[in-house]
């Protein structure tokens, strides 16, 4: 199956270049002062939508998307070479979420951009670190880590209308009578095994965007059949066009099922508008073909239009399409409104950034927060001026005040971050 819809894959961030130490060595200069560069930021990886990309086959066996890594300073306050963004080419309606099912982006546009995982900033060289009190400085910062996350990528088509049935109604067949869409159509229950898209021409200055999702059975929504894993790709549509057999024994009873499909998924899709269309009528007459009208107009809620028509011979197709363009119309107008009158910002005074906090287990302390933990994952331990450094920070934001406060002795051990994960010290 060449259609991949969903997929998961680890994203991986470049690294920060390390800090330079160095001092100035010329000839005839007894004293050359600090002069070690900055490293390079590490590269971001960046998804980008692109109308180009029609599937997310490309990482069914790529499962790691690494960014470069920046360079690290060097002498003469050279900076190393920060790397170039990763960008990865994803198809439009891609929708990338973490493990725990929050969404990360939604990418609907083509050349939308999100940034899924942040490359780590260089670390400073020595020669940054020079003061009126410090004038030789021998210690530098190393860079930072860049993000790391496993993401899941899911693939949702954003079409203006969902094409939705039971094996075998016709689908297909009308999406390849009104569009540029050739889909594969075959003698047996499941035609489609995979969604097509077709632009449909209404007139000469209307287009839209049909989606055939391939044919439902009962059950699924509970994972029965095809159905289940295309269900998805109606959660964007605006109208849903529900085709129905003609010829099938309960009318009522088919119509029913598949709405009950769409009602049990993960999100009710019974909500969007509807045209309830009957398919295959090229053979009857228009007395047997109102009978059939009938039994549906008794369930399709009111309002919802109801046609007739014959995707093989091209009978009541335009009558349809026009039908189809007036409900399509009406929903992107209430979307826009919607849309307007959401779009008030929200305003927020929190700052979690220089929030911290300290916690004590015996002769342990363990300090967190995200600013104090940015900085120690630049400090070089084993430098003792780098490790004053840390303490004179965690001082100015008075965590050590908190320290003394909770009772830390000499030689007790702080640890930063969660179980000492950016380093730790005696006190």
């Amino acid at each position: 199956m060449n259609f991949i819809d969903k997929t998961s894959v680890d994203v991986i961030a470049g690294d920060g270049g390390d800090g330079s130490v160095s001092f100035r060595r010329e000839k005839f200069v007894d004293h050359g002062g600090p002069d070690g560069g900055d490293g390079g930021d590490g590269a971001s990886v960046v998804f980008q939508a692109s109308r180009n990309e029609n599937t997310l086959a490309a990482f069914r066996y790529q499962k790691e998307l690494k960014a470069e890594n920046g360079q690290a300073g060097s002498k003469r306050r050279k900076h190393g070479r920060g790397a170039k963004d990763f960008i990865v080419a994803v198809p439009v309606g891609t929708s990338v979420t973490d493990g725990e099912g929050n969404v990360i982006a939604d990418l609907t546009d083509d050349e939308q951009q999100a940034v899924i995982a942040r490359g780590g900033k260089g670390g400073f060289g020595n020669a940054h670190f020079m003061s009126s009190t410090r004038q030789a400085p021998n210690f530098a910062e190393k860079g930072e880590k860049g993000e790391e996350i496993s993401v899941v990528l899911e693939l949702k088509m954003i079409a203006d209308v969902g094409v939705v049935g039971m094996p075998n109604a016709g689908k297909s067949t009308l999406l390849g009578h009104t569009s540029n869409a050739r889909p594969e159509i075959a003698d047996y229950p499941f035609t489609t095994v995979k969604p097509n898209l077709g632009v449909v021409d209404i007139d000469k200055h209307t287009s839209l965007l049909f989606a055939d999702i391939p044919g439902l059975i009962e059950g699924a929504a509970a994972g029965k059949g095809l159905g289940h894993e295309f269900l998805r790709h109606v959660e964007r549509t605006k109208v849903l066009l529900h085709l129905v057999d003609v010829y099938q024994e309960d009318i009522a009873a088919t119509y029913k099922t598949i709405q009950d499909e769409l009602k049990s998924y993960k999100v009710d899709l019974t909500d969007r508008p509807q045209v309830v269309v009957i398919n295959k009528v090229e053979g009857l007459d228009h007395e047997m073909i109102e009978d059939r009208l009938k039994v549906l107009r008794k369930i399709v809620p009111k309002g919802t239009p109801l046609l007739a028509v014959s995707a093989q011979s091209g009978q009541g197709i335009k009558e349809l399409l026009y039908a189809v363009k007036e409900v399509v119309d009406t929903e992107k107008n209430r979307i826009a409104e919607t849309t307007e009158e959401n779009a008030l910002p929200v305003l927020t005074l929190q700052n979690e950034d220089k929030a911290w906090k300290v916690a004590r287990d015996d002769k342990k302390f363990t300090v967190t927060g995200r600013k104090i933990e940015k900085f120690a994952a630049r400090t070089d331990y084993s430098n003792e001026q780098g490790l004053r450094r840390l303490r004179d920070i965690m001082s100015k934001m008075g965590i050590m005040h908190e320290l003394r406060r909770q009772g830390v002795e000499a030689d007790n051990t702080v640890m930063i971050g969660k179980q000492g994960s950016y380093g730790s010290f005696k006190y």
